[in-house]
């Protein structure tokens, strides 16, 4: 059988993305309006940070959309803005020494994406200071009030997070309260992505903590409670707005709707795939139809199909919500196979099902879909996504996108809130990825889509080789996107930038 993997093809290998630098001229009729951003102060997660192709690296940090609106601020008064230091990163890899790999490149060679060849030289030297960027990549809400969230002892534990402890001013600093120290007077607050998206990206292998109001017990995978989120919203934006300061809060994007969730297929396995219609009709005798004669004599005939030779087939995938046919399948083809290998057949089987285009198989599943699996108990069985049911963590159900998109309104009914009670902007990024999927126009004309990178949509891509971070265009749509909220609720005219500018996914030719 043939191993089969999702690809990503090249038609260009001469594709080399290039820094723009976007100069406004001083316009007389520039103006702060109602705001004062002599000392902008940005919080939030790694779409705040900077973070792309799967890390913070020194280059693509300076196309942060907080970075890029200082610039824009410093026609209207705006002071100045610093970041966390990566001068260390020596050879632009990012990545930090020991804990994460190098950033994402696409190697036309291959014509897939690779980690950059090369060891990061990124450290955990303490910087001890607060900047006026304080995104903190993998922070969820409460992290932003957690004492310790930066101190390096906490790491073994996972109670501290490296890229905070790179910079907290103290052991026992907080992320909020390093950001005060900033003393601002102007802020964008862009948290919570992370309190649903570690459950969506695993595959819904955490733990909906819905009704626990106690974060501490919390798994770094798991949903938080709606209820713990709105106070920690509430806490945060009180202290921002403490000493008069204004700012734009940002609603939550529905996760699923990014490209790490919509590039594969349910549907890869296309007869050639399979290795022909031999191995579909073998596969159809041994394996599809013995499963789906179990799952109809118990009332769900449609949970495995016979495999078609002539059209693409779903992958098989486990379902931690259906239900457990395990001793039922063992008991039907212990005559027919023999008790140990139809015990084997019970335990690998008993949960799984087809997928439906109700389901989202995760970008990392196409390295993982046709490859053999090494837990298997039977050769027999050993194919993940055809033989073998892709693992949970692989594939977001549709039972699981429903906890998502839940967590995901009352997130954002608690930002809106908020918001308004201290009557501070909201600029409505989910709304901007909803009009991603279908083609988002901005202002020059250009539309721009949440597909994954090709070389057929290389110009109209806003989206990191990480899928689910924003490449160093998309992060200058979303700076636009908070300076047309800045102007129209505070009364300023802020020139924006010109996106396409900007440069997008990095190509190489080689790694």
């Amino acid at each position: 059988m043939k191993n089969k993997f999702i690809y990503l093809a090249l038609l260009a290998i001469g594709m080399v993305s290039c820094d723009a630098e976007i100069e406004n001229a001083v316009d007389a009729n520039y103006t702060a309006g109602d705001a004062d951003f002599s000392t902008y102060v940005a919080i939030g997660n790694s779409l705040s940070a900077g973070y792309m192709d799967g890390t913070v690296y020194r280059e693509g940090q300076k196309y942060s959309f907080p970075n890029t609106l200082s610039k824009q601020f410093a026609l209207v008064g705006g002071g100045a803005f610093t970041q966390p230091s990566f001068e260390d990163d020596v050879n632009n890899l990012g990545g930090i020494m020991g804990i994460f790999g190098t950033r994402l490149v696409m190697n036309a060679s291959v014509g897939a994406p690779q980690n950059l060849a090369g060891s990061s030289s990124i450290t955990l030297a303490p910087q001890a200071t607060p900047y006026n960027n304080m995104g903190v990549p993998g922070a969820k809400i409460f992290h932003l009030l957690s004492p310790g969230y930066g101190n390096v002892a906490g790491l073994a534990t996972g109670s501290a997070n490296p890229y905070f402890v790179r910079h907290a001013t103290s052991a026992t600093a907080t992320v909020l309260g390093d950001a005060l120290q900033m003393n601002p007077t102007f802020f964008t607050n862009w948290i919570g992505a992370n309190d649903v998206l570690s459950y969506a990206t695993t595959g819904g292998s955490g733990v909906d903590q819905t009704g626990n109001l106690d974060a501490s017990t919390y798994g770094g995978n798991d949903i938080t409670d709606p209820q713990v989120f709105g106070a920690a919203y509430q806490q945060i934006v009180g202290a921002l707005t403490a000493n008069g300061a204004k700012g734009v809060c940002a609603t939550i994007p529905s996760v699923t709707a990014i490209p790490y969730f919509t590039t594969v297929p349910f549907a890869p396995l296309s007869p050639s795939a399979l290795g022909g219609s031999a191995v579909v009709d073998q596969l159809n005798q041994q394996l599809y139809g013995p499963l789906k004669q179990v799952f109809s004599a118990y009332g769900e005939p449609n949970r495995v199909n016979l495999l078609s030779s002539s059209a693409a087939n779903p992958v098989l995938i486990f379902d931690a919500d259906a239900t457990d046919m395990t001793a039922q399948i063992t008991g039907a083809l212990t005559p027919v196979l023999g008790a140990p290998t139809a015990t084997a057949f019970g335990m690998v089987f008993g949960k799984a099902r087809q997928a439906t285009a109700n389901d989202l198989i995760v970008l990392p599943a196409s390295s993982v879909i046709g490859t053999p699996n090494a837990s298997s108990p039977s050769p027999l069985i050993n194919v993940n996504g055809v033989s073998f049911p892709l693992e949970n963590r692989w594939v977001l159900t549709a039972t699981e996108k429903a906890k998502v998109a839940t967590a995901t309104a009352a997130y954002n009914a608690a930002i809106v809130s908020v918001a308004n009670s201290y009557n501070i902007a909201v600029a409505d990024m989910n709304a901007v990825m909803n009009q991603l999927i279908s083609g988002l126009r901005v202002e020059d004309g250009t539309i721009y889509t949440a597909d994954y990178f090709s070389s057929s949509n290389s110009g109209s891509v806003l989206f990191s080789l990480d899928g689910v971070h924003p490449n160093a265009r998309g992060y200058a749509v979303i700076a636009n996107q908070f300076i047309n909220k800045i102007n129209s609720f505070y009364n300023a005219n802020i020139p924006l930038v010109s996106a396409a500018g900007y440069p997008g996914v990095t190509i190489v030719a080689s790694n």
